[in-house]
């Protein structure tokens, strides 16, 4: 039974990690529909991890954090719109810069809110986001052995923090905007033939803008799920590498919401594994423990996605006629 065990454990930890990847994901999933290439996700991310914890250090409420998360990562997309579809920048530099401003602006504002500090004041429990089903698993008593077991494994499973099942939400939420709604279907016109899009009355700048804010919005989300729900805090090394991870597991979903979950799904995994690794008897290096989420991650790109083709007009400069 401890098998049982430990894998409730690892697929406990692999939602956990996964959630925060599925956030900014799906912001890439919108995006890059839409034909804006954002790899600025990861700045985007770290900005809405510094805002979420510290709104919610200051305010003693989660939830507020979550959304100022949100809307910081939105304002950073708004910047990347304006450098992009407004002044048709080169999409890539233009996310480079917001991988620059994110982290270097949330440093600075760490330093300015927490007496230089380099890290936010960490949240206790109760300021943390919830976990819906605690309550639920902490009230059950069970005297069997056996039926114990199972109860442990699926309690290390669902009792997750509500950041998880909105992930999970959301997912669906964003396949049902751009496969069954009308707005889904002018992102998804945009991405692929801006121009036809704009002689059947589609405002083609006014799509582009909302898709990329909506973005930055989910990709923040995502920072204050690692920094609230998480970690409790937020740090310079918070967010080192997810964005681009997000971007991936994107690539590895063929720009599909539900693509982009399993491919986030996949790095949590791997992620869940490195934690159960740690805490065994085995004698691996800490360091590559640290690197298998992404070996795991590359070699997954590269050995079974294929050829991946985003939307035709993915990252080309749209200026009206």
């Amino acid at each position: 039974m401890k098998i049982l065990s430990d894998l409730g454990v690892i697929i406990g930890i692999t939602l956990m990690y996964s959630a925060p990847l599925m956030y900014t994901s799906l912001g890439g999933v919108l995006s890059e529909n839409a034909g804006v290439v954002n790899i600025g996700l990861e700045g985007m991310m770290t900005i809405g991890a510094f805002a979420g914890a510290t709104v919610a250090y200051f305010t003693q409420n989660p939830w507020l954090g979550f959304l100022a998360a949100g809307l910081a990562g939105g304002f950073l997309a708004l910047l990347h719109a304006i450098a992009c579809v407004t002044f048709t920048a080169d999409h890539v530099v233009s996310g480079i810069a917001i991988n620059f401003i994110g982290p270097g602006l949330s440093i600075f504002l760490t330093k300015i809110f927490f007496d230089g500090a380099a890290m936010t004041l960490p949240l206790d429990l109760n300021h943390k986001i919830p976990r819906p089903l605690n309550r639920f698993f902490s009230s059950i008593s069970i005297s069997n052995p056996i039926l114990k077991k199972i109860f442990n494994f699926l309690n290390s499973i669902f009792n997750q923090y509500a950041t998880v099942y909105i992930a999970f939400l959301l997912v669906l939420a964003v396949w049902f905007l751009l496969y069954k709604t009308k707005i889904g279907l002018r992102i998804r016109s945009v991405g692929e033939h801006p121009r036809a899009a704009e002689t059947l009355g589609v405002n083609v700048y006014k799509i582009k803008y909302l898709a990329v804010i909506l973005s930055g919005v989910l990709a923040g989300f995502g920072g204050a799920a690692m920094s609230i729900a998480v970690i409790s805090n937020y740090r310079a090394a918070l967010i080192s590498g997810q964005g681009f991870i997000a971007l991936a597991a994107m690539i590895f979903g063929k720009w599909r919401p539900q693509g982009a979950m399993w491919g986030c799904l996949l790095f949590g995994a791997a992620q869940g594994l490195v934690v159960h690794l740690g805490g065994t008897d085995l004698e691996i290096s800490s360091q590559l423990l640290a690197m298998l989420p992404y070996i795991i991650t590359l070699v997954i790109l590269m050995g079974f996605v294929g050829e991946a083709r985003g939307p035709a007009a993915n990252g080309v400069p749209y200026e009206k006629n």
